[in-house]
């Protein structure tokens, strides 16, 4: 049976962000901008980003660097290095 939850990102205060979700999948879990998907960290350690949205806008930036606990200069090291790999997440 697969197990799936779903959280609002939180404010430094505890509230629930409006439209930013991480995903909890069997599979590992996913980043959530509004319908899109940004980026999924799989249970073996791998990261993905979607080759169109992970940079999409500074809301989707904020977020995912929160997600990926690092600023945008070492995910785009990342990218450069294959660490991260860019796919088609939607």
């Amino acid at each position: 049976m697969k197990t799936i939850k779903v959280n609002n990102f939180t404010s430094n205060a505890g509230n629930s962000i409006a439209n930013q979700f991480k995903i909890y999948t069997n599979k590992g879990v996913y980043f959530q901008s509004y319908k899109s998907i940004i980026a999924f960290k799989d249970n073996k350690g791998n990261t993905y980003l979607d080759d169109y949205f992970w940079d999409y806008s500074a809301t989707t930036g904020k977020y995912r660097n929160q997600f990926l606990g690092e600023g945008i200069a070492e995910t785009r090291l990342k990218i450069k290095d294959k660490v991260y790999k860019l796919k088609n997440l939607n």
